[in-house]
């Protein structure tokens, strides 16, 4: 079987809020933005790319959504719940119309914090509730998350299968399963050369950079932090 290709965004244009330190190489230009999903489109078989969307930001709406549905594309959005309705985010109007143009909508989390630095019963709510909104909003179960910051150990994904999530999507790179639990994506970046783009999408990956990632895998899989 032919393992997928996760492409993840974040902010596309103007973010119209105040970004977070680290954050601004993360938003695309739309421009950068339509040559990629012109790509993803053109490809011989688009299905192998699953194209998702972290934050919940306002473009998802604005711009990712009409550019996706002129292309007959789909996409997962996993939304900081904590953001929802305020400027440059998402509201829950805008939520559900992603849903109702058939996208799929996931968890971010409550706050965009990394999981595994919080203790128990922070982590428990901060996956619980965040799932609970999103279901209030969408009618609907709400079974993915997206891992804020691809940072993610064993107990975080313990917590995870706990709070009800039938899959993780974490941001090692590479190729993914879509059975598995923990599923790979690479982070799309406005500072990539078309090049550089180029061998995300033909899910490239030097041999070294695979192994390292593959022994990370596994090494947070299997230890306990916190």
């Amino acid at each position: 079987m032919t393992r997928a290709i996760g492409l993840n965004f974040h902010g596309i244009g103007a973010p119209n809020r105040a970004l977070e330190p680290g954050e601004a190489p993360y938003w695309l230009s739309p421009d950068q933005f339509e040559r990629v999903l012109d790509q993803v489109a053109a490809a011989a078989d688009p299905s192998v790319f699953v194209l998702t969307f972290d934050d919940g930001n306002l473009s998802d709406h604005d711009i990712a959504l009409p550019a996706l549905a002129a292309r007959g594309l789909q996409a997962r959005f996993f939304v900081l719940t904590g953001r929802i309705g305020q400027p440059g985010s998402l509201d829950s109007h805008r939520i559900q119309a992603l849903q109702q143009a058939g996208m799929k909508i996931g968890s971010h989390g409550i706050g965009h914090v990394m999981w595994p630095t919080l203790d128990n019963v922070a982590l428990a709510q901060e996956l619980r509730s965040s799932r609970a909104r999103l279901e209030d909003i969408c009618g609907c179960a709400v079974t993915e998350a997206g891992i804020p910051f691809g940072r993610y150990d064993a107990r975080v994904l313990r917590a995870l299968r706990a709070a009800g999530y039938t899959a993780a999507w974490s941001s090692d790179g590479g190729r993914l399963h879509l059975d598995a639990f923990l599923r790979p994506r690479t982070s799309l970046r406005g500072d990539m050369s078309d090049a550089m783009i180029g061998s995300v999408l033909a899910g490239q990956m030097p041999p070294l950079r695979r192994l390292r990632r593959a022994l990370g895998m596994v090494r947070r899989r299997w230890t306990m932090t916190g």
